[in-house]
């Protein structure tokens, strides 16, 4: 390539393009999977990677160019700051939802990206439209863009809501070239809404809206105006059967925050959890419940997960478990029926893990001589409510042991620890906290590990192993 009269110095030269073309070059053919972004260079039925199937999708390729480019010259020079250098912090915007602000850290941050993911129906838009009301009536600019229903339509359910009165900006939009451009003929808003990212369509990308490249694309374009403007952005986000986002998973690494709206339709409750948080505390939740007139906040999320405890019943127990920073108080159901046939006894579970319970079942034979190798065991989290918190281990064994003993455990009980395979129970971490929820709920004893600091009015028995606890469970002691 000739440079002609090109007069320049020697660091101006380094700094240009040279592209060799090779005129024979074909475009690239490479196969996106719709479910986790892996690239393939043919299409086949299974991804390698996810084992998904059928989720193979040909995206078009660019021609290959051979690039030589120096870069450590022509750039621009970055800022550099020091670590201790004073920065004022954001100034949030609270949604007027407690449990909302809560999940995000205290409200919304100016500039900020936040994917939200749920079931369809679970009520993402809902929330979203409560929260956007709420805002506008405080006097803040907020625009509200949706991909899958008509404007009518979010206007029919604004009205239902009682917030048909709420000076938010509605429109029905796909492109995303189109939105930006309308935000940016006036003041950008305090707040946009997109619902849902997996339905914007940027025309600078090949591909039907949904794909990979088009998700990303999409939010790259959306998340780079928020940040240039200052305006807090909310993506509604599709999940998969599984219950994780849809689309690549780069998408939640783009955002600053990612809430999860879980819940089973047929329950009441809804649960949003912070499972990432730029600006605050991960897994944190708010708790919600669905009412004919919207999402209601839950003040008291134990009582959702606590039945009336008046009567002692066998095989109950109730856990303290830590969502973040809240205790939430529920209930744990165990049954066991003994088989008198030679059949093989069945093991379900309802909201906590198989393994852990064949594990605990496992210690309770071998370290505390019970036998449940002849009954069926079938364990319940009241409410609806799931539970991964190690610190379980102690509830479940000692729901086991009252429904196969048929012997009630005190109704002003809570129990909390983790359970070794050598049947020690372990501490956890937060049993002061644990403890002092519970003895406002009107709980008077508990039950758990040794050396648990006790900060609250609760009677405490401290066991070193899971035998001793079964003793006392059963009068032994």
């Amino acid at each position: 390539m000739a440079l002609g009269s090109f007069i320049g110095d020697e660091q101006h030269l380094r700094s240009i393009f040279v592209l060799v073309i090779d005129p024979m070059a074909k475009a690239k053919r490479k196969f996106v999977c719709q479910s986790c972004g892996s690239v393939a260079s043919r299409w086949q039925g299974q991804c390698d990677d996810c084992k998904e199937w059928n989720t193979l999708v040909e995206e078009a390729g660019a021609n290959v160019f051979q690039m030589k480019h120096d870069l450590q010259s022509g750039g621009r020079a970055v800022n550099l700051v020091g670590l201790d250098s004073q920065i004022e912090l954001p100034k949030r915007s609270t949604t007027g939802i407690a449990e909302f602000d809560r999940a995000l850290g205290g409200g919304l941050v100016p500039g900020s990206a936040t994917l939200l993911g749920g079931d369809p129906g679970i009520g993402k838009s809902t929330l979203l439209l409560q929260a956007a009301a709420n805002l506008a009536l405080s006097g803040l600019d907020v625009a509200y863009i949706s991909g899958e229903e008509a404007v009518d339509q979010v206007r029919l359910r604004a009205q239902r809501l009682g917030v048909g009165d709420a000076p938010v900006q509605l429109a029905a939009a796909t492109s995303v070239r189109d939105i930006l451009t309308t935000l940016s003929t006036e003041k950008p808003p305090a707040l946009v809404i997109i619902d849902s990212i997996q339905t914007m369509h940027s025309d600078l990308i090949e591909g039907a809206p949904g794909t990979v490249s088009q998700v990303r694309a999409s939010a790259q374009e959306l998340i780079r105006f928020a940040k240039q403007h200052g305006s807090a952005l909310m993506l509604v986000g599709h999940v998969t059967k599984d219950g994780n986002i849809a689309g690549p998973r780069v998408l939640e690494h783009m955002v600053d925050t990612v809430l999860a709206f879980e819940g089973e339709r047929s329950h009441q409750y809804r649960i949003l959890r912070a499972n990432k948080n730029r600006f605050g505390g991960t897994d944190e939740i708010g708790v919600f419940s669905m009412e004919a007139e919207g999402l209601s906040e839950v003040g008291n999320p134990s009582a959702l997960f606590l039945t009336d405890r008046k009567e002692q019943i066998t095989g109950a127990t109730v856990f303290p478990a830590l969502e973040g920073t809240r205790p939430v108080l529920v209930e744990i159901q165990a049954l066991t029926v003994r088989l008198s046939s030679g059949a093989t006894p069945r093991r379900a579970v309802v909201g906590w893990d198989s393994g852990r319970l064949a594990m605990i079942l496992a210690v309770l034979e071998a370290r505390c001589g019970l036998s449940f190798s002849t009954c069926e065991v079938y364990l319940n989290i009241a409410g609806g409510y799931r539970i991964s918190d190690p610190a379980a281990d102690l509830a479940v064994a000692a729901a086991l042991v009252s429904a196969l003993a048929e012997r009630p455990l005190p109704s002003d009980a809570i129990l909390f620890g983790e359970v070794a395979l050598s049947g020690e129970i372990r501490p956890v971490a937060h049993g002061a906290l644990r403890m002092k929820e519970a003895a406002k709920l009107g709980f008077s004893r508990a039950i758990a590990p040794q050396n648990v600091k006790n900060e609250s009015d609760l009677k405490l028995s401290s066991f070193k192993t899971l035998a001793n606890c079964v003793d006392h469970i059963l009068g032994r002691d």
